[in-house]
């Protein structure tokens, strides 16, 4: 019996996928494990994976977004009857809202009406066949996939094509400077300032499935969970004297990122209420700390998760983050590896802002806003002196938190930023 393939949830907030491209086509053999698509969720672009052997003998979906568990394709032997597969397995094809891969003729013109030209559309980049990694290279710099040879299997585009091309433009000779043409006399413009308001100009993209998701999972948590904010400044002269001994001998060049994540996991065990959960009819507290660190890519927003932040070392939280950030910026981060957090870190101290606001990422209950180190006057001892200070901010939820509860937890990290040898015991 032929294999009907549905739109798999591929990560635990995905409620449709995007069908970016097919690596395969109708008539095509497949192993198990055969990449059969790429597939933008909210997340990442994921390659959807063969579950069958067989020939791929439909495809319902060509490209565009498809709700969880609609019909994307069958797999099954040869003049097998795919529509007898589909209508077995319960489903529908072609899925309402997405491109059908055989699509009806658009009616001819009348004698006397010229065809319209469709103009170019941003979405025919998404039709070239090209890796996710080659597709974020060639976004990052402007270039249009379609003139990129591709030496992959059936011409796809990768890594190495994006590279190659680029080198050859790089090598081919400027175009000769153009002799400039004496412009024609005009009549003097009523003001050199003033434009038509017919002249409008502006620029209008696709929303993301990662955009769209961060769009509407910040609006319930912003429009839904009632948040209060939470500022205190932290001497950091400490921190940042520790911080140079340390990278005097330590293995990795440890940062203030890590010191903050580390300082967040001891203060969440001395006050789990921060570390806990809205569910609606109950509050979850939770036993494990798992901290997410907000990472910023070109689309958004991604959150990977370190898990039991306070069992780990600096050492072990810094090789961490990075591994995960750098997966996230390429886009290649595991759903799994976004998944569990129990408290969230925003950190803008790299960008010199010295003070914001978060909104809260469900399902925590709390968010911590990092400012950049600021070197400042302060009174110290009486006298006034030069102080390392620090601004954090912590959203709450106040379904879950108090204000009581929550300045606690802020005192805490604060001792222990001012005092960080604790950090070591």
């Amino acid at each position: 019996m032929a294999e009907v393939i549905f739109m798999p949830r591929m990560s635990d907030t995905m409620t449709e996928g995007n069908i970016v491209a097919w690596i395969k086509k109708e008539g095509d053999h497949v192993e198990p494990g055969d990449t059969l698509a790429e597939v933008e969720t909210d997340k990442a672009t994921m390659e959807l994976d063969s579950p069958a052997e067989g020939v791929l003998l439909h495809i319902a979906v060509k490209e565009g977004a498809v709700p969880i568990n609609a019909v994307i394709a069958v797999i099954g032997q040869q003049g097998e009857d795919w529509q007898a597969a589909i209508a077995a397995a319960g489903g529908a094809s072609p899925v309402p809202g997405a491109a059908p891969l055989a699509e009806a003729s658009a009616p001819a013109a009348p004698d006397n009406t010229p065809a319209a030209t469709p103009a170019p559309s941003a979405s025919e980049d998404n039709r070239v066949k090209a890796s996710p990694l080659a597709r974020s290279m060639a976004k990052e710099i402007g270039l249009d996939l379609s003139q990129v040879p591709g030496s992959g299997d059936q011409g796809r585009i990768v890594k190495r094509d994006v590279e190659a091309f680029v080198e050859s433009r790089k090598s081919e000779p400027a175009p000769a400077p153009a002799v400039p043409t004496p412009p024609a006399p005009t009549a003097p413009a009523t003001s050199p300032f003033f434009y038509g308001a017919s002249e409008a100009h502006f620029e209008e993209r696709p929303v993301s499935m990662m955009r769209k998701t961060i769009a509407r999972r910040l609006s319930e948590s912003k429009f839904g969970a009632p948040h209060f904010y939470l500022t205190v400044e932290i001497n950091m002269d400490k921190t940042v004297q520790l911080r140079e001994r340390l990278n005097e001998v330590a293995p990795v060049k440890i940062s203030f990122n890590d010191f903050v994540i580390k300082a967040c996991s001891i203060a969440l065990r001395q006050h789990p209420a921060i570390n806990s959960s809205w569910l609606g009819d109950k509050i979850r507290t939770n036993h494990d700390i798992h901290i997410g660190v907000a990472v910023a890519v070109d689309e958004g927003l991604l959150v990977p998760v370190i898990r039991h932040a306070d069992m780990k070392s600096l050492s072990q939280l810094n090789a961490e983050v990075k591994m995960l950030a750098s997966k996230a910026k390429d886009r290649k981060l595991q759903p799994e590896e976004m998944q569990g957090n129990t408290f969230t870190i925003s950190n803008l101290g790299m960008f010199d802002i010295e003070e914001f606001t978060a909104i809260i990422n469900p399902p925590d209950a709390c968010i911590l806003a990092v400012g950049s180190i600021i070197q400042k006057p302060i009174v110290k001892d009486g006298q006034i002196a030069v102080g390392n200070m620090m601004r954090v901010t912590l959203s709450c939820d106040h379904r879950v938190v108090d204000g009581a509860t929550g300045a606690k937890f802020l005192q805490t990290l604060k001792s222990t930023l001012e005092e960080p040898i604790r950090l070591l015991v």
